[in-house]
């Protein structure tokens, strides 16, 4: 786990919200507080969905995508003030965690991992990350951990989003 201090808030904000550069991360919660908190809960209710088409595009999946929510996130921030505070968790898709897994070689099978989770928080002014991992089984090896964490810092280089480890 690392912490990580985003040194411009607000391309880091317009990246967040206005580009798709987030969109393939699973989106676990979101608590945006503006006049008032909304909590956005990214289980998917998978009853909505009445076609055969629709269940079948989520089937594979237990959260929305974060490019399914990212207007309605936007369109409760946006405005002439800024948000009092928000905080999303991401999770790295199931995909792109096997991915990992075989580019860097480790040893965990992808059912051995609950969830590669990057946590984003804002409090008026600063903007963090947080990085976290969650296995399934019980280890003391922390080479995924490390992985994820170095992955996630050349991820925010790649994109061009300053940062400080804290």
């Amino acid at each position: 786990m690392i912490a990580l201090h985003m040194l411009e808030v607000r391309d880091c904000m317009s990246k967040l919200l206005l580009s798709d550069i987030f969109d393939a991360f699973l989106f676990i919660e979101g608590d945006i507080t503006t006049f008032n908190t909304f909590h956005l809960n990214g289980y998917l209710k998978k009853d909505f969905f009445d076609t055969e088409e629709a269940l079948s595009r989520f089937s594979s999946r237990e959260y929305s995508l974060w490019k399914e929510v990212r207007t309605l996130c936007y369109t409760i921030i946006k405005g002439k003030k800024t948000p009092l505070g928000f905080k999303f968790v991401f999770c790295l898709s199931g995909e792109n965690t096997s991915r990992l897994l075989v580019q860097e070689g480790l040893s965990f099978s992808p059912e051995d991992v609950r969830g590669l989770y990057l946590n984003l928080s804002f409090d008026g002014s600063t903007l963090h990350c947080v990085t976290g991992t969650s296995m399934n089984t019980f280890t003391m090896d922390k080479s995924l951990e490390h992985a994820w964490d170095t992955m996630v810092q050349r991820f925010f280089k790649q994109k061009q989003m300053p940062f400080e480890v804290l």
